[in-house]
């Protein structure tokens, strides 16, 4: 398992420059700069916009069963599997949750 990090910066340049400069040091050493993964909003709506309620059960629920088919977490979360649907491509698009190569999505951070 891997380690994440969520913050809320509203300096997005200076977010940027960080990155850059996390990059460039990688890079030139050939290490990680931080084993943890960053996820950035730029504000508590913009944080609770992705990560709601509904979504931070999503994920704490994943975590603990492992990798999972859309339809068998949704039933498991007495949830309809639509909505369960769209909450885990939000969260694949902000690279909470991965698909495995199977087909299932899982949480891969602690």
């Amino acid at each position: 398992m891997r380690r994440a990090r969520i913050q809320i910066r509203h300096d997005a340049e200076a977010v940027l420059a960080e990155s850059l400069a996390r990059a460039a040091e990688a890079a030139r050493t050939g290490m990680p700069s931080d084993p943890a993964a960053t996820f950035t909003f730029s504000s508590p709506a913009q944080l609770f916009s992705v990560i709601s309620p509904k979504r931070w059960d999503l994920i704490e629920h994943l975590q603990k069963i492992g990798p999972s088919g859309i339809r068998p977490l949704a039933r498991s979360l007495g949830r309809d599997v639509k909505r369960v649907h769209d909450d885990v491509m939000a969260l694949v698009d902000w690279g909470i949750v991965e698909r495995t190569e199977d087909g299932k999505v899982e949480v891969p951070y602690d």
